[in-house]
């Protein structure tokens, strides 16, 4: 769509309902205190309407219960996916390379590239390997033996996908992505830590997006396996033969030990991690900073080094942040008891 884009046409996109000129015109989205006139803004909760009687934007996108508001407003079920939708439209579509091969890129004679397939230059694709119809393959990208990917996958600049992995169709890998990578495997012999093959692979489904500098190391035997429509932040460690359920979101600077299992649908807040051969049940959320160290219930919230219920590490913090103040309350109490005693033995009559 080209730009600008009236208020009308954005809540076609958002499924949204106009209120107010619909024909105004809007070219970007932005914060409620920076919107400009042609910039769209958003409020998802009453309590914050003051704000928009000090704002410059154009439009807003708010609840449909929301009350009146200063300028045109787009009334929708949820902020979250209308706002999707409308950065969709506004932003401005990334650069990738076209269609073909680039001429200072390498693919072996023995891989298949199937049709519209874009290949930026210093990409390559070794033997065996197939990349499905309408993938991206970014500057710097390398591709090993035997390697398949499936269609619309968009490969990031220097992502790097080794021998015998699978990507399912419409997979993303953000730049310096490295998927196949031996696991950290070793074994001491009492003298030196003496590595150990691995020869499996990893897995990665349908719709899974995996952050910039994450990486999923391959088996020992058979598969790392990361299920459809999973998304993995920056910078995320997946130990050897991990699996990862299906819709599971993981945020940056997470470690996931060997032989992790995580259910469907679970959240793994930054920093967390796991233990290994930990189990994380499905719907499960791991708060930031904590790490797993034996398996969670199904749909629990955990928390804490080792991670627990919440409620009870919470009540283990509050009691925590007493301790000073008990432990004064000791001291007070020991020189009291002490100056009792004193007193009782300094009695005529009393026994020592």
């Amino acid at each position: 769509m080209k730009l600008p884009v009236t208020a009308e046409d954005l809540a076609r996109v958002a499924g949204a309902t106009v209120r107010g000129d619909g024909a105004v015109l809007l070219r970007g989205v932005a914060a409620v205190a920076e919107a400009g006139p042609d910039e769209l803004t958003f409020i998802t909760q009453s309590r914050y309407a003051g704000q928009l009687a000090e704002s410059r934007a154009g439009a807003v996108l708010v609840p449909r219960n929301f009350g009146p508001t200063p300028m045109t407003a787009l009334l929708c079920d949820r902020v979250d996916a209308a706002l999707a939708a409308v950065l969709g439209v506004l932003k401005p579509e990334a650069w990738s390379p076209p269609v073909g091969t680039h001429e200072l890129s390498w693919i072996d004679p023995e891989a298949a590239l199937d049709a519209g397939v874009r290949v930026g230059p210093f990409v390559t694709v070794g033997p065996g390997s197939r990349v499905g119809y309408g993938s991206i393959l970014h500057p710097g990208v390398f591709v090993g033996r035997d390697v398949a990917i499936g269609r619309d996958c968009v490969l990031g600049p220097n992502t790097v996908v080794y021998d015998g992995c699978v990507l399912g169709d419409r997979v993303v890998l953000k730049a310096g992505a490295v998927i196949g990578g031996d696991g950290f495997g070793f074994y001491f012999d009492g003298k030196a830590h003496r590595r150990v093959p691995h020869a499996g692979n990893v897995v990665i489904e349908d719709d899974v997006e995996i952050g910039s500098g994450t990486c999923v190391d391959r088996a020992k035997f058979g598969s790392t396996c990361i299920a459809a429509g999973t998304k993995i932040d920056n910078h995320v460690q997946v130990g050897h033969n991990c699996r990862i359920g299906r819709a599971t979101v993981i945020a940056a600077q997470t470690g996931l030990s060997g032989s992790t299992r995580i259910g469907d649908y679970c959240v793994l807040a930054g920093r967390s991690g796991s233990v290994d051969g930990a189990t994380i049940a499905s719907r499960s959320t791991v708060a930031a900073g904590s790490v797993v160290v034996d398996q969670t219930s199904e749909g629990q919230v955990v928390m804490g080094y080792p991670a627990k219920d919440a409620a009870l590490e919470r009540r283990i913090l509050a009691a925590q942040r007493r301790l000073p103040d008990l432990l004064a309350e000791v001291r007070d109490l020991r020189k009291r008891l002490e100056r009792l005693e004193a007193s009782t033995h300094d009695q005529p009559g009393s026994r020592d």
